[in-house]
């Protein structure tokens, strides 16, 4: 079993937290205001647009990260907290995090 540890990362509304999820097949991601506890935009790989896309996880995490990127963007978003939870920063988690650097986002 494991213990649950103490939630450190806290997301403002002038530095909002991404929160990201993923399971065997799909990754969601998400950007949240904690203090309201509103979800602000949200994005993942079951989106209509990724329905007949033909690559990889990693690569869908790339393009998941830059959709999500792009509508932050039209929200005025520019700087985030990247909360990544219980995964290791690699693989479909770090493509997910480059692809909102690509939009030009900062955390």
């Amino acid at each position: 079993m494991k213990k649950k540890k103490p939630k450190k990362i806290f997301g403002e509304l002038d530095r909002p937290r991404i929160s990201v999820f993923r399971s065997n097949k799909q990754i969601y991601a998400q950007i949240i205001d904690d203090i309201s506890g509103n979800t602000l935009v949200s994005s993942s790989s079951k989106e209509k647009i990724f329905h007949n896309y033909k690559k990889t996880k990693i690569e869908l995490s790339n393009e998941v990260g830059k959709l999500l990127g792009n509508r932050a963007k039209k929200l005025k978003i520019k700087k985030l907290i990247f909360d990544k939870g219980r995964y290791l920063y690699h693989g479909r988690i770090r493509s997910l995090a480059e692809g909102i650097r690509e939009i030009g986002l900062k955390f």
